[in-house]
């Protein structure tokens, strides 16, 4: 498993923004048995060239941890 907080400095290098955390939402998190998650938002003004930044720095954020999507 890739931490969220190594998603986030990693997508952060890329220019792009997520948050990583526990989102206001520790009693859920740890009834999941969940330290932390990531999480991108996006709204009316996030075009499709932002999502495939996204997608496309995700792809590389699990390469660099040796994760190969299937």
């Amino acid at each position: 498993d890739i931490h969220p907080h190594d998603i986030a400095t990693i997508l952060d290098q890329d220019g792009i923004c997520i948050r990583a955390g526990h989102h206001c939402a520790q009693p859920l998190m740890r009834r999941l048995n969940v330290t932390a998650t990531a999480r991108a938002s996006f709204y009316l003004y996030n075009g499709l060239d932002e999502v495939d930044a996204l997608a496309g720095a995700l792809v590389k954020a699990g390469a660099l941890f040796g994760y190969v999507p299937a």
